[in-house]
């Protein structure tokens, strides 16, 4: 099932603004603030050198106001950094058109071992010797009646063991086409029977999704003007991924029915 969603509601679930869990998200672990904090010290030291050399003569004055105002921002960007990081993310989906509330079903589910960073380091005997960070993750295939299939994989919690295939699958699409012919990308997967989110970063608003899930479970399709714009599309739909997913077609014996 695809229902297309207004702006407006596509605005709601994915504000301009960073939500308080995408805010945390961004701000990372213990060395991720203090790069943020030594990148405000470094800032600040060198708005300083330029006011002590420069803040001179006939712009002193200026040079003063102007550098008083950098080095406020410099001061709390290890504050502030988080909330524009978020907000880029959010815009990139917010640059699409159109959206519309996607759900199906679990095809699959499994667990593999991804390499998130390498390091490069040299041994005793001057060698290059490259160490690979790895990280389990969880990959989680979902697809309706129409043969759409993606991939969703993020890093694996202890939650996602409660996954099952034939669950449910929610989630918001995203594409530059009103009929949503051509999928651009896509949103953190909700698993209903559960109450379980697949995801890395929370681009969505997760209460109003859910009661925009609830709301539609209980219209009929005739009464779903608050959230279409456009009529819901019947024929085959596809992806089209910035960076496409690893697509696995899954034995149609091991489906089950919808």
């Amino acid at each position: 099932m695809l229902v297309p969603l207004s702006r407006k509601k596509f605005e709601d679930l994915i504000p301009f603004v960073g939500t308080g869990a995408q805010y945390k998200y961004c701000w990372g672990k213990f060395p991720d603030v203090l790069r943020r904090v030594l990148i405000s010290i470094s800032a600040l030291a060198v708005v300083l050198l330029i006011r002590a050399f420069f803040g001179t003569g006939e712009l002193q004055d200026v040079l003063q106001a102007v550098t008083f105002f950098i080095s406020l921002f410099a001061l709390v960007y290890w504050l502030w950094s988080p909330a524009v990081q978020a907000a880029i993310r959010n815009g990139s989906c917010r640059r699409y058109k159109y959206a519309g509330f996607f759900r199906g079903e679990v095809l699959d589910v499994f667990v593999t071992d991804e390499v998130v960073s390498t390091q490069e380091s040299v041994n005793d005997r001057g060698d290059l010797v490259v160490t690979e960070n790895r990280e389990r993750r969880i990959n989680v295939e979902v697809g309706d009646e129409t043969g759409f299939e993606t991939r969703i994989q993020v890093p694996l919690k202890r939650e996602h063991q409660a996954i099952r295939v034939g669950d449910t699958a929610e989630m918001l699409v995203m594409s530059d086409r009103p009929d949503l012919s051509r999928i651009a990308k896509v949103s953190d997967l909700f698993i209903s029977r559960v109450g379980v989110w697949v995801s890395d970063y929370p681009y969505l608003r997760r209460d109003e999704f859910e009661a925009v899930s609830r709301k539609l479970n209980t219209l009929d399709y005739d009464d779903r003007e608050e959230y279409e714009e456009r009529p819901r599309r019947t024929e085959r739909y596809e992806a089209q991924f910035e960076e496409p997913p690893t697509r696995k077609r899954i034995p149609k014996s091991k489906r089950r029915s919808r």
